[in-house]
């Protein structure tokens, strides 16, 4: 009973101190207070908090995702917030995750129920914007992982050409590409305006980049 009541009673304290846009678990994440967000997932109240959103629609855990707060996502995914939570701007924690290059939160997203066929605002899978940010290990743990490797998103470009066309050809995305390839990316697979990805890195001078797609069939 005297532990209930301590529980309650820091609840009441939290949320009294807590803005009214955010749930107190918004606020232990912003304020990077591990301790209490642990002491609120371990009451019916504090886990009723996983999915509150905030102003602009975040989970606690889409927060801390952000932020990179790997020891709350942690705890929130252990608790069961959901890792396709998206918030107004269509990111998820497994979407953002993939995108920012927050590999740990994008482990443990991909084993709790990651939807690997999800879109961000642009209409790309986790994959895209991690190929086109260089994002070497996020790259080879989505495709480990099953994400489609020829989606088009709405603007008209795959994983392979944001890693061509929006990137500076250097080492890293010329590893990405590697991996790509070695997916069984379609290298043919042209943008709306019919450029295809060897186009796009002769056009750019990315010289190694070309040699492997010309090794790999491309035209």
């Amino acid at each position: 009973m005297l532990k209930r009541l301590c529980n309650f009673f820091f609840v009441a304290c939290v949320m009294f101190a807590s803005p009214a846009s955010a749930s107190p678990l918004h606020v232990a994440v912003r304020t990077n207070d591990l301790s209490s967000a642990l002491r609120l997932l371990q009451n019916p109240f504090g886990l009723s908090l996983r999915e509150v959103r905030d102003k602009a629609g975040r989970t606690p855990l889409l927060l801390a995702t952000e932020m990179n707060k790997v020891d709350f996502a942690r705890a929130l995914i252990e608790a069961g917030a959901n890792v396709n939570a998206t918030d107004a701007k269509q990111d998820s924690p497994y979407l953002l995750a993939g995108a920012e290059g927050r590999l740990e939160i994008l482990k443990m997203s991909l084993a709790n129920g990651a939807d690997l066929a999800s879109t961000n605002r642009y209409g790309g899978t986790a994959l895209i914007p991690a190929a086109e940010r260089g994002h070497v290990e996020v790259v080879r743990m989505l495709i480990e992982a099953g994400v489609k490797i020829d989606h088009i998103n709405r603007l008209g470009w795959t994983a392979l050409l944001e890693a061509i066309q929006l990137s500076n050809g250097g080492t890293a995305h010329q590893e990405i590409v590697r991996l790509l390839i070695a997916a069984d990316a379609d290298v043919n697979l042209p943008d709306n305006e019919g450029i295809t990805p060897l186009q796009h890195a002769v056009r750019r001078g990315y010289t190694p980049i070309a040699t492997m797609l010309r090794a790999a069939g491309a035209r």
